[in-house]
């Protein structure tokens, strides 16, 4: 299940894509450009899962500074969500 609880600006709005493994944590996924051009998604909140709260406190500094920004919550319990796209690992 997913869920939009932040809608940003429709034709410039940044994406964040926070990943809920529950009892696992969390991670936080925002589109960026790589040396490329290329869009790609990287991990803002670090390799391993966080917190909820800790997810959702990045997610408020990230809207402190862009309130445009969409956020997308994707309920994972089963770490079984792939992102559509390449991954960027840094």
């Amino acid at each position: 299940m997913a869920t939009i609880p932040n809608r940003g600006d429709e034709d410039a709005g940044a994406i964040l894509i926070k990943v809920n493994r529950f009892s696992a944590g969390c991670l936080v996924y925002s589109q960026v450009r790589d040396d490329k051009g290329l869009l790609v998604w990287l991990c803002g909140t670090g390799e391993t899962e966080i917190p909820e709260p800790d997810a959702d406190a990045y997610i408020a500094r990230q809207r402190q500074y862009d309130a445009d920004i969409w956020v997308v919550e994707v309920d994972d319990p089963k770490a079984s969500y792939g992102l559509g796209g390449r991954v960027s690992d840094g």
